[in-house]
């Protein structure tokens, strides 16, 4: 259901930096690029995210309860796009971990949190089967 989610930004080549490295270990790399706009992804995919100075030309704030959540194939690529985050100019919102217990059916959700430069709230996260 959706396409792409779109991120404000003040400095697009900064967010570019933050944002390249996370999309090419998701395996991605940038599908748009303008002068105002970048969008990684692929035409053929699920949902991209996208980096844009607001259209309005007014300052790009974050959202408060805003975020946007990059699901990973396993805990190691939770731990490196956080590495990266960090990395990156990104800030530190929670470590890589499990949040809460393993539900009924076994699944654990598992999961690191970051800001990028603008102050945008990411998870990197992943659902894994824990029991039977």
């Amino acid at each position: 259901m959706i396409g792409y989610v779109t991120l404000g930004t003040n400095d697009l080549r900064r967010a570019a930096a933050f944002y390249d490295p996370i999309a090419a270990e998701l395996g991605y790399g940038r599908m748009m690029d303008f002068e105002t706009f970048i969008a990684w992804g692929s035409m053929d995919g699920g949902a991209g995210l996208a980096a844009t100075k607001p259209f309005d030309g007014e300052q790009a704030t974050v959202g408060n309860g805003t975020m946007v959540a990059l699901e990973c194939k396993d805990r190691e690529q939770v731990a490196r796009l956080y590495d990266i985050a960090l990395s990156n100019g990104g800030s530190d919102e929670g470590e890589p971990g499990p949040r809460g217990e393993p539900d009924e059916n076994g699944i654990q959700f598992y999961a690191a949190y970051f800001r990028d430069p603008d102050g945008n709230k990411l998870n990197a996260f992943l659902m894994e089967r824990t029991a039977g």
